[in-house]
């Protein structure tokens, strides 16, 4: 996988670099729409289709898009079906960011919860992992009825585990020892 973080690199600076001259957070939805869109198994084929003009692939992926399409989009995404780049769009969106995250001093954090939280107690959560963490923390909830109870926050490489699933492992590795 370090080839393919290494190619999308250049890709997610330079549009980091076009991002910060306009709109930040427009073009941070902007790409994860683009990377969530390139991600499907349809556009992926498409892409490396032969017979198809690369014009005709970036037509058909900006007329799937949602949001308002730029010259600077277009020509990104003109620029990775050129390149044959075009399913590199995740992991592009995943390093741009983590530089905008950066530059804000705030990072993303997966919270896997046993239950559905509601917003009070993600509210809450939220408030006590910025403070752990002493950053702004961008949240993504998911529910894992594994955990059995408690939550699992994952902020880079960073892993905060209070669910009783853990619990119940440790107490079986200091048992068994």
């Amino acid at each position: 996988m370090a080839e393919i973080a290494t190619i999308a690199r250049p890709y997610a600076e330079a549009l980091f670099r076009v991002a910060k001259t306009a709109d930040l957070a427009a073009w941070s939805e902007m790409v994860s729409e683009m990377a969530q869109l390139a991600a499907y198994p349809d556009v992926i084929a498409l892409a490396h289709n032969p017979v198809i003009e690369d014009q005709k692939v970036v037509d058909v992926f900006l007329a799937a898009l949602k949001s308002p399409v730029t010259a600077e989009v277009k020509n990104f995404v003109t620029a990775l079906v050129a390149n044959g780049r075009l399913a590199l769009l995740p992991e592009i969106a995943a390093q741009f960011h983590t530089l905008k995250n950066a530059q804000e001093g705030a990072a993303d954090a997966e919270i896997s919860s046993a239950f559905e939280l509601t917003p009070p107690q993600l509210q809450e959560l939220m408030a006590l992992l910025e403070k752990k963490f002493g950053r702004k923390l961008t949240p993504t909830v998911t529910v894992d009825s594994e955990l059995i109870g408690g939550v699992r926050v994952t902020v880079g490489d960073e892993v905060f585990d209070t669910s009783v699933r853990a619990k119940l492992q440790q107490l079986h590795v200091a048992l068994a020892a």
